[in-house]
């Protein structure tokens, strides 16, 4: 009897987002078994042990689920030559977002994979080449180019005050606003400085 099986992935810099809805999802679909891992398409394919597994645990007649292509690989010469093998194996590959489905496509499929990743590659770019012109842009005009704003020497002083007074860590904390990291850096910096 063929499998349905799923394979779910998060890139390892996504921040707060999880691999876990993706597996729900994949699992509704159907699925009788989903490999799930958070690791970036940077990682060649031996990389990402879950992937490997999932691959190798395909049959003749099964069907791969993903949600979307760009799970299988980052570029696109990637995905269609996953596609190209998955095929050569007698493996279908269906995506949650409905734009692909190899067994319905039949000889098609390789055109339509093409065609899309394709597309996703040049959206990517281009959102790389919006993100680097608006750094630029704020380093020429001295815009904030993001990350914690510096402390003013004002609390530093403050920080370092309260401390040769005897004061705790919790309390400078409490009086200053500042985060417990901030005033261990602020006070380090300045034992460095004296010695």
């Amino acid at each position: 009897m063929n499998k349905v099986i799923g394979y779910a992935r998060v890139s390892s810099g996504t921040g707060s987002q999880t691999v876990d809805a993706q597996v729900e999802k994949l699992k509704e679909s159907g699925c009788d078994l989903v490999f799930s891992e958070t690791v970036s398409t940077r990682k060649t394919e031996k990389e990402r042990p879950e992937l490997m597994k999932c691959l190798s645990s395909l049959r003749k007649g099964d069907t791969l689920k993903i949600s979307t292509l760009s799970r299988l690989g980052r570029t696109q010469r990637e995905v269609i030559n996953r596609l190209n093998d998955l095929q050569a194996e007698g493996i279908n590959l269906v995506t949650l977002d409905g734009l692909v489905n190899t067994e319905a496509l039949g000889k098609f499929a390789p055109i339509l994979i093409g065609l899309l990743t394709g597309l996703n590659e040049v959206e990517r770019d281009l959102i790389q080449e919006r993100v680097n012109a608006s750094v630029e842009h704020r380093r020429n005009t001295g815009g904030d180019l993001g990350g914690r704003p510096k402390t003013s020497n004002k609390k530093e002083k403050l920080v370092i005050r309260l401390r040769e007074d005897g004061d705790s860590y919790r309390e400078i904390r409490e009086q200053t606003g500042l985060g417990l990291a901030t005033i261990r850096r602020i006070i380090a910096d300045n034992e460095k400085v004296e010695v």
